[in-house]
């Protein structure tokens, strides 16, 4: 019996477990999963200091003329007292002085042989970053399960972090079944075809974050698939495509049952890729997709991403659709969930007007896909849809209606 899109991504959260720890340098960090909780170790910045180049001053002091004798600037460990009369000229970054009640910046004032003429509306504070006032010593920075961006290693950086615990990079492995199929870099028959799936779900698993393995081609016999899923077992997951079927040559299924393989299940309710299974040797994930390019494709968008995010420890690991509008009509055949790829250009989404599950060229233009209600036969120009993305990540905390209606 099939199950709903719902069901199956319920199964793949309840087994796909988060991975093992490890520490890396700072600068190894980027794209990984934070594996613990950041609290900042001082306050940023860590003492007063100016904003701007310029002279610290007393309010006081606004209008008069005041005389200068000394300069600071930015990691001078300066002990200089500031007094009514008097200006110290300051870089930008340089420590505050003692005294000091504001700055004011170099423009702003009129120079004079021994000093400065100030200008008169002083106000105080002006010009000051006060200690503290970015980062308090203590503030949570960031927490478990955050994916590190180029911007967290500036907050790491920033307090003096060299290593952090994150969380391994998924281990997948990919290969196909089929005689028909030929890798790229070999010459095809006439009767033969290119592998596309697994060039795809190798670089998409790489753009998910994941460490990736291909394990090759296996022809159309227990015996080759046999050796191929012995390849991958030391993975996290296991991503085939092509012989999930019911034809005479496909022995996917039956050959990982002979490992021992639990399917949670077989079959979805969706269009293309009914066919799609899911299930367990030990502790490696398996994910058979149909052979058929788009709905292998398609599918691997929908749950080999969701496997890779549960895997990965990310706290945001549940897609997250984009609500947008419809750029068009468009007629659909009901009667079961339906992927469909398209085009989203940040106002509208207009879907590929003719796919079918084994074309690759539709993959190449369209940017996202939507998965329509079985019960929908029209969505209608400016009506309302539920893109997901599929050449950026948008993922959120908390589960998300992945379906238009």
């Amino acid at each position: 019996m099939a199950v709903t899109i719902e069901e199956a991504l319920k199964y793949i959260y309840q087994n796909a477990t988060l991975k093992s720890l490890k520490i890396l340098p700072l600068e190894q960090a980027l794209g990984y999963i934070l594996a613990e909780e950041i609290r900042a170790s001082h306050n940023l910045p860590p003492f007063d200091n100016s904003a701007m180049d310029g002279y610290a001053v007393k309010v006081e002091d606004a209008g008069r003329e005041v005389t200068v004798n000394h300069t600071i600037f930015a990691g001078d460990n300066s002990n200089e007292e500031l007094k009514g009369g008097f200006a110290i000229k300051i870089m930008t970054g340089a420590k505050i002085p003692l005294g000091c009640e504001a700055i004011v910046p170099i423009e702003e004032v009129t120079a004079l042989d021994n000093g400065v003429k100030l200008p008169n509306n002083l106000k105080r504070g002006k010009h000051i970053r006060l200690c503290g006032e970015d980062i308090k010593s203590g503030a949570t920075l960031l927490n478990r399960g955050q994916k590190i961006y180029a911007h967290h290693i500036t907050l790491l950086a920033s307090q003096g972090r060299s290593h952090i615990k994150v969380y391994k990079k998924p281990k997948v492995a990919i290969f196909a079944s089929g005689n028909e199929l030929k890798m790229h870099y070999e010459s095809v028959e006439s009767y033969q075809l290119y592998n596309t799936n697994t060039p795809t779900f190798f670089a998409r698993a790489q753009e998910l974050g994941c460490d990736v393995d291909f394990i090759g081609t296996a022809g159309d016999s227990l015996e080759e698939i046999h050796e191929h899923i012995k390849s991958a077992l030391n993975s996290d997951l296991i991503i085939t495509s092509g012989g999930v079927s019911v034809g005479d040559a496909d022995f996917t299924k039956e050959a990982f049952g002979a490992f021992g393989c639990d399917v949670f299940f077989d079959h979805v309710e969706i269009k293309p890729g009914k066919p799609t299974t899911f299930g367990r040797i030990k502790d490696t994930l398996v994910l058979n997709l149909p052979g058929n390019p788009l709905a292998a494709a398609l599918n691997f968008e929908l749950f080999a991403q969701s496997i890779i995010l549960a895997l990965s420890g990310d706290e945001a690991k549940y897609i997250a659709p984009i609500e947008t509008k419809m750029a068009n009509n468009y007629v659909i055949k009901g009667g079961r969930r339906t992927l469909i790829p398209g085009f989203f250009d940040g106002a509208s989404f207009t879907p590929y007007e003719n796919f079918s599950p084994g074309m690759i060229s539709p993959l190449a233009v369209s940017n996202s896909y939507i998965i329509v209600d079985e019960n929908c036969e029209l969505l209608k120009k400016d009506g309302s849809v539920k893109i997901i993305s599929t050449r950026f990540s948008f993922n959120s905390k908390e589960k998300s209606d992945l379906i238009t209606k």
